[in-house]
Order: structure tokens, then C-alpha cells, then sequence
């Protein structure tokens, strides 16, 4: 009988043993670098022009709230959007996390852009955006054509090319997963599949 009984065990958990796992690497996630970062972390790549990154900052917002203590989130700006001025912002976006201005600058540059449908068309309007929200016009540009600002500029041209991303949003976990964005029908599958590729070790 205590063999019978065994045997059905076994057999009852055969299906949990043999059913496909949740996230598929080519389904849900592409590995693009054989080795990752020796530290937790999400990058997203986007750009300030790219309405599903704008679509995508409460998502991104909910995200971060869901991944475990010392996970770094990073923001990396793309500049193949807005022709000219796409150089011009992501160049913004080095402005404002230099200046530690940037949770206040990237919602009102997303809304002058979606929302409003005014974007800007010189350096002189990002100026203008900074300085109508509380940035000192002579620190924007004394920052702007820094060599910490053309530092990270650099960065995010590195990034970009070295990770391949041709589009935006895109989020790379640990220096080494791509998130297939479009396999993600839900926030909480969202969430779950960054943090299962944040533990993953293979």
C-alpha cells in the first residue's frame, strides 16, 4: 500500500516537473551578453520623443517599487529620436541628473512633448523648460557643455550601441537580458519577469 501510494505521488507531481517554465528565454527575454553586472541592476533605454516611453513612465514607476532592496535602476537616453533634437535631449537628461533635477525635469519634458505637443526646437527651449522649473539659467549653462555632462552623453552612446537597441522603451536586466516587451500583458507579469531575471544565474 505505502508503495502505491508513493507511485501516485510521484505521478501526481510529474506534470509540476515536466510543465514549461514561466518566462522563456525568446519569448520573454533575449540574452545579449554572455556575462552580466556583478551587481543587481535594470537599465531602461528610452527617449523623451518616444510616446511608449511616455505611455510606459507609470509602468517603469511601478516597477521600481517592485524590485528587491539594492536593485539600481538606471535611465539611459537614446538620441536616433527627434532627428536634431535628439542629440539635444538626451543631452537634457545628463543635465538634470547632474543638477539633481531630473525626477522633476523628465515628467515636464514628457508632457511639454505628448501632452502639450510643443517640442522643444533649440537648446534655447530646454533652457527655457529648466529654468520655468526652478533650475538657475547660469547653472543649466555652465552644465550643459561640461565635461561631465559630454561624459555621460558618451556613456549612453556606449550603451546603446554595445547592447544593440534599435528601439524604445527597452529594458536591460543585469548587463545581459533584453525584456521582449511586447510578450508582457500585465504590470505584475512585467514585474515578476524582471525579477526573476535579476535572480537568474545562468
Amino acid at each position: 500500500m505505502k508503495k502505491i501510494l508513493l507511485f501516485i505521488a510521484a505521478m501526481l507531481m510529474l506534470p509540476m516537473a515536466y510543465a514549461a517554465p514561466e518566462f522563456q528565454e525568446g519569448v520573454n527575454y533575449d540574452v545579449v551578453k554572455p556575462t552580466g553586472t556583478a551587481k543587481p541592476e535594470v537599465m531602461e533605454f528610452f527617449s523623451y520623443f518616444c510616446p511608449h516611453c511616455y505611455q510606459f513612465e507609470p509602468i517603469s514607476a511601478e516597477l521600481q517599487k517592485s524590485l528587491p532592496a539594492g536593485t539600481a535602476f538606471k535611465k539611459n537616453p537614446v538620441n536616433f529620436l527627434g532627428r536634431e533634437m535628439g542629440p539635444e535631449l538626451q543631452r537634457a537628461y545628463a543635465v538634470a541628473n547632474l543638477l539633481e533635477v531630473e525626477p522633476k525635469i523628465t515628467p515636464v519634458m514628457f508632457d511639454q512633448i505628448h501632452a502639450k505637443r510643443q517640442p522643444p526646437q533649440s537648446r534655447d527651449d530646454v533652457k527655457a523648460l529648466f529654468v520655468d522649473n526652478g533650475v538657475k539659467a547660469e547653472d543649466f549653462d555652465g552644465a550643459v557643455d561640461s565635461f561631465a555632462v559630454s561624459g555621460l552623453v558618451a556613456q549612453y552612446d556606449r550603451n546603446t550601441e554595445n547592447f544593440q537597441i534599435r528601439g524604445v522603451p527597452a529594458f536591460l536586466i543585469n548587463g545581459k537580458y533584453l525584456v521582449k516587451i511586447e510578450s508582457i500583458s500585465s504590470q505584475d507579469q512585467f514585474n515578476r519577469l524582471v525579477n526573476f531575471l535579476l535572480t537568474k544565474k545562468d
